[in-house]
């Protein structure tokens, strides 16, 4: 007759006895600098400069970059906290997401230029 004992252990895990610490998580970094528009709050505004659909056609239906352009301005205190994903932050300067469609504002808070790059 033959006996055999096996035995299984877990690799890769500390274990209490191993004296290994429960990982840390990373502090969270709070708000330091709000985006430079979020005071303006939700900003509703009646006229709109025209689009920039200069640069080519648009990456989505008309009426859909219309209603993000929209947003984007009436909704700065949103946007502002939202971070580019596309790289712009580095190319372009950009600090927020509203940058991709603001270029400026008048000092009421009203869109007076828009940037081209939320089009694409």
């Amino acid at each position: 007759m033959i006996v055999g004992v096996f035995a299984y252990t877990r690799t890769g895990e500390p274990t209490a006895s191993s004296g290994a610490q429960p990982p840390v998580a990373a502090p969270v970094q709070a708000v330091v600098d709000p985006p430079r528009f979020a005071a303006f709050g939700p900003h509703p505004q009646p006229t709109l400069p025209p689009l920039p659909f200069d640069a080519g056609p648009p990456a989505r239906p008309a009426e859909v970059v219309r209603a993000v352009y929209k947003f984007a301005a009436e909704h700065p205190e949103v946007l502002g906290y939202v971070p580019c994903y596309c790289g712009c932050e580095r190319e372009a300067g950009h600090r927020g997401n509203d940058d991709c469609f603001v270029a400026a504002r008048n000092t009421a808070g009203d869109v007076t230029q828009w940037d081209a790059h939320g089009v694409t």
